[in-house]
């Protein structure tokens, strides 16, 4: 058996990544960390201090708020990562400006363009996904027949929700781009393994780690999934109007709680807790895959520039 592979988790971190075109970008209590390949095969290394949100404005700490919060911040983070990726990536005969694009840059500075289209994408990616995950299965149920048990609408309610996910998430692996995130999400997770070990992070004790990690995001988003089904059964209405109102309403609600109940099954390793990570383990065959050295190397940096002096900062 290998021993690297078996060797226990001793020190359960707080330091979370999000995998993005040709990068990683990790977080930890104090900093955050964006490391990419560029195409001449270099690593670009952008990392600044934080401040944890708890202690500008307490209630993002507390209880069920705070997995809100931290959902609406690893969303601007992730998109900051993303723009600080894409200058690295675009292609060198990069298309001249439309006369649209000269004349909005000269009437406003090109800064303020960035900053429109940044805060755009980030609008539109939550529209979407609250759009695709969110209103359309509830859309697609209102047209059951009134006489269906408002229990057993909102039961297939989700099982349309979670097939619909799994889907979307299936065919983001075949697009080659998104399979490449994918191997450095791979990458991602098995160096926070290699640092909870105690291993040094070299790419040897990075490579034999699993990829499959109990805090992941995407179980997150799953535990989402079921959680939105015991929520969204306490409310009802005969209003199809209403009732897709109520879903964005208690949609804060959905992912504090499910933040509440991912922290718990990951702080625990006991049946309960395995029974409750099992299924976003399982989804997590798609959208994590295995990653090849270099892909490592970017994780291994990230993850070094983050890590606090205070190893109690980080402590799961």
């Amino acid at each position: 058996m290998n021993t690297k592979h078996s060797q226990e988790v001793v020190h359960k971190t707080t330091i979370g990544g999000q995998s993005i075109l040709e990068g990683i970008m990790m977080k930890g209590p104090r900093k955050s960390c964006t490391v990419v390949r560029k195409p001449d095969g270099t690593l670009a290394i952008q990392d600044e201090n934080t401040t944890p949100l708890r202690e500008k404005f307490a209630p993002a700490g507390w209880p069920v708020i705070r997995g809100f919060v931290m959902m609406v911040q690893s969303l601007a983070d992730g998109f900051r990562a993303i723009e600080y990726s894409s200058h690295f990536l675009e292609e060198e005969d990069e298309e001249e400006p439309s006369g649209f694009e000269k004349w909005l840059i000269d009437k406003v500075g090109e800064g303020a363009v960035e900053n429109a289209l940044y805060v755009f994408s980030i609008v539109l990616g939550v529209v979407l996904a609250v759009g695709l995950f969110i209103l359309l299965p509830a859309f697609l149920v209102g047209f059951l027949p009134d006489s269906v048990p408002h229990l057993a609408a909102n039961l297939l309610e989700g099982v349309v929700r979670i097939a619909i996910f799994i889907g979307y998430m299936w065919l983001m692996s075949l697009i080659p781009d998104m399979k490449r995130t994918f191997r450095y999400h791979g990458a991602e997770h098995k160096t926070i393994y290699c640092y909870e070990k105690g291993l040094p992070l070299t790419t040897e004790n990075v490579r034999v780690q699993p990829r499959e990690h109990p805090r992941c995001g995407t179980s997150f988003l799953f535990v989402v999934m079921i959680i939105s089904i015991l929520v969204f059964s306490l409310v009802t209405s005969d209003s199809r109007v209403v009732q897709l109102v109520l879903r964005l309403v208690l949609l804060p609600v959905v992912i504090g709680l499910s933040y509440e109940v991912n922290r718990f099954a990951g702080r625990h390793d006991g049946a309960f807790s395995r029974a409750l990570r099992w299924p976003g383990m399982m989804l997590q065959h798609i959208t994590v895959l295995e990653p090849d050295d270099s892909m490592i190397e970017v994780a291994i940096v990230s993850l070094e520039h983050v890590i606090p002096e205070d190893k109690q900062e980080d402590k799961w």
